[in-house]
């Protein structure tokens, strides 16, 4: 005799209780909150991976956690958002380093977003495309003159500024905002051409920290959560019902997940509503976190 599919699987209902009795819930409203948190139904989508993109701004601004201003967090208590502050500034740390003679030819990267929906992987790639193209570097000549037009003072060796990410990879990105085609040009055709040319760099390193992480996972949940979530109801009931301390944060770009929802573990109801909104199908932004690329450092010297 075979047993059907809904026979063989858990039950909602069944793995609320489960849930409940491993989280030691005792008490009447807890269990409420975990089950109606469980029962919400939102457009919840996975967080993205990062993509090997040449655009900074592409990837995950996880870089604005480092000088995350106080006023950015939402939510009813001050007290509660301060917390919730000090942690999430704990995630990322920032570092600089400068190097006296840093060949261009390992920047592989811009500031800013490309005008089109395309990913770029490489600044070849990008320097194949009609915007880049119109640069029309067939010379040497041609080569200092757009370098110089994107860095203007390069012909006096003033410092480029250049920073990178661990949750982006190995990639070296020019911090530069102005002239992105000309500059990826310059560079795709020094490469071509085996052109030697340095100049002194300042390299801004942004890690995401090991420490950090675990010391938030300890204490809170944290929730990739729809934007619609704050005109739900249900949702907003769950919060103002159950006095949750919570804080909230806008930093994703996806429309899908536009905020971060912390709630902390240490107080029942808001555990029991992060984990009812993780059976909802909310996604973990710190198993996200954990899942970044934590890569080896560039240090100065690495080869081409």
């Amino acid at each position: 005799m075979t047993m059907s599919l809904s026979e063989q699987m858990p039950s909602l209902t069944s793995r609320i209780a489960n849930l409940a009795q491993r989280l030691k819930l005792t008490g009447k409203t807890p269990r409420l909150v975990l089950e109606r948190a469980s029962r919400l139904q939102f457009a919840f989508e996975a967080l993205p991976e990062p993509q090997p993109n040449i655009f900074w701004h592409e990837g995950p601004p996880l870089q604005h956690l480092v000088d995350l201003p106080r006023g950015a967090l939402s939510g009813p208590v001050q007290e509660d958002k301060a917390r919730a502050h000090l942690a999430l500034t704990r995630l990322v740390t920032k570092v600089s380093e400068f190097h006296p003679q840093f060949d261009l030819r390992q920047i592989d990267g811009l500031s800013g977003q490309p005008l089109d929906d395309r990913i770029y992987p490489t600044f070849e790639t990008f320097a194949a495309t009609p915007a880049c193209r119109k640069v029309r570097i067939i010379s040497y000549r041609d080569f200092t003159r757009a370098l110089n037009q994107a860095l203007p003072r390069f012909e006096q060796r003033e410092t480029i500024q250049l920073r990178q990410a661990s949750w982006l990879g190995e990639r070296i990105y020019w911090a530069g905002e102005q002239h992105t085609t000309t500059f990826a040009a310059a560079i795709a055709y020094a490469r071509r051409r085996g052109l030697d040319t340095a100049l002194p760099a300042e390299l801004t390193d942004y890690r995401l920290d090991l420490a950090g992480i675990q010391t938030l996972h300890a204490a809170y949940h944290v929730l990739a959560m729809p934007a619609s979530a704050w005109d739900d109801p249900a949702f907003v009931g769950l919060l103002l019902d159950g006095q949750v301390p919570y804080a909230r944060l806008t930093l994703l770009r996806n429309a899908s997940n536009s905020e971060l929802l912390l709630l902390e573990k240490g107080h029942v109801t808001a555990n029991a509503l992060g984990e009812g909104l993780k059976v909802a199908g909310s996604p973990d932004v710190i198993t996200y976190l954990k899942g970044l690329p934590q890569i080896t450092r560039f240090r100065r010297g690495s080869p081409l």
